[in-house]
């Protein structure tokens, strides 16, 4: 069984055969959560919709990001002269995604009008129902889209991200009352024409209030643990500037390096920029998430933590930084640790992943000198080519744990030349097949799939 094609299997080899691997050649879950060609980090601020409003609905929009069998119920699409807007709910995501427009621009940083389409929605589904339902409850799991037109729109940064009007302009009302008035109206309608839908919205919000309520204790639990552990939390070293501060111009170069143990986080913590670089050190191999509920996120002592030092159990909105560097060693179990913190991200805020705010760290396998230059190799290739570049007679030190790379050495690799694979996802693969396949219980399937798909590569030998 080859559900994703040509994926090369390296890493899932070394996690279900335990076959030595070296970790810079991620081999990249291509087709699935891939590790592309290195990149810089990325702004969140950036424009990510492939979105046209002059050829495109936004009902494609949706279409084009998740995949029919991740949707509760096909996509509820409304349009009117000013407005256009687009709804469904996911079956498995936990937070609500929304997309924003205004004019065709593309506002990442919502505004005005997606405040509104949030707000309506809860109205609506509150009166069609006759029941107060809690706001969270209706918004978990929305994946939405809206698009309107405004007079002389005004913006609330210089990169129109935000909506800041109030007005439409043209007579009509404000911007709160037209978005209200349209989805309640229009949403109302298709409900009583689509029962079937009305039917799984309702138990839809049913099972995240049941599930919320089941949550309460533990929540109140572990945010009293993780309020006495940031005073004193050894796992995290912060830095001075984050994401929300939004005068500071360093706010976008802000990241969070998760590590396995202390000597690795020891270097980093060294090496770092203390304005924009923290650092967040796991102890040993988190659990395997796939399939748990979101209670594991509070139950299990690491994962709270994570979540606060991130800031995201409110909403990801208020993510402390910019770019999640998942820095590991380059062996097996540094693979495995990637694996299970990238099913982490993906089972509960795949957001983070889908803005891209997640990257793998490259790091060095080598390192080549002589007495007048050193060259550090990340790859086969690299170190054959400094070997011949520094010739005769190099000296060749294989680094086998980020522990081994002392500070000073370590600052080049997270500083302006840091590598990263910026984590994605691929449209047309549901997260759901992703890690049912990769991290469930079809062991026989998996193992069939790595011994059709091994590649094993030979170190070259120096004459």
């Amino acid at each position: 069984m080859q559900p994703f094609g040509k994926l090369c299997a390296t890493i899932t080899a070394a996690l279900a055969l335990t076959v030595a691997a070296r970790g810079g050649e991620l081999e990249q879950l291509r087709e699935g959560v891939h590790q592309p060609s290195p990149a810089a980090p990325s702004s969140s601020d950036s424009g990510r919709s492939s979105y046209d409003p002059q050829d495109s609905a936004i009902e494609d929009l949706l279409e084009d990001n998740l995949s029919k069998s991740e949707m509760l119920y096909p996509i509820i699409h409304l349009k009117g002269d000013d407005i256009e807007v687009a709804i469904t709910h996911h079956k498995t995501q936990y937070s609500e995604e929304y997309h924003s427009f205004v004019n065709g621009q593309n506002t990442t940083q919502g505004g005005t009008h997606q405040a509104a389409f949030r707000e309506s929605i809860v109205k609506t589904i509150r009166e069609f129902y006759g029941k107060n339902y809690d706001a969270s409850d209706i918004r978990k799991s929305v994946v939405a889209a809206i698009s309107i037109k405004v007079m002389e729109p005004v913006f609330e940064s210089q990169t129109k991200t935000k909506l800041g009007s109030t007005e439409m302009g043209g007579g009509l009302p404000t911007v709160r009352t037209y978005v209200n008035d349209f989805v309640k109206t229009q949403l109302d309608n298709y409900l009583h024409k689509n029962p079937e839908a009305a039917e799984k919205i309702q138990r839809k919000i049913l099972a995240a209030e049941k599930e919320r309520k089941e949550l309460s204790g533990i929540r109140k639990l572990a945010r009293e643990r993780a309020k006495k552990a940031s005073l004193h939390n050894k796992k995290l070293r912060d830095c001075r500037v984050h994401l929300g501060d939004m005068k500071k111009d360093q706010r976008l170069d802000t990241t969070l390096f998760i590590t396995e143990g202390d000597s690795a986080s020891g270097s980093i913590t060294k090496s770092r920029d203390v304005n924009t670089q923290a650092v967040f050190s796991l102890r040993g191999k988190p659990l395997n998430s796939y399939g748990m509920s979101k209670k594991v996120v509070y139950e299990n002592e690491e994962f709270n933590l994570l979540q606060a030092a991130l800031n995201i159990e409110e909403s990801i909105e208020d993510l402390r930084y910019n770019n999640i560097v998942i820095a590991t060693d380059a062996d097996v179990d540094g693979m495995h640790i990637r694996l299970l913190l990238i099913t982490f991200f993906l089972q509960f805020f795949p957001e983070l992943i889908k803005e891209g705010h997640l990257y793998i760290l490259q790091t060095p396998l080598f390192r080549v000198r002589n007495k007048k230059e050193t060259i550090y190799c990340y790859s086969e290739e690299e170190r054959v080519n400094a070997i011949e570049k520094l010739k005769p007679k190099p000296e060749i030190t294989r680094f086998k744990g980020l522990g081994e790379i002392s500070p000073d050495e370590f600052q080049h690799f997270i500083g302006d030349d840091m590598r990263l694979d910026p984590v994605m996802l691929d449209k047309a693969m549901s997260i759901e097949e992703l890690l049912k396949f990769y991290m469930g219980k079809n062991t026989p399937d998996r193992q069939e799939f790595i011994i059709n798909n091994l590649k094993v590569e030979l170190d070259k030998v120096e004459e």
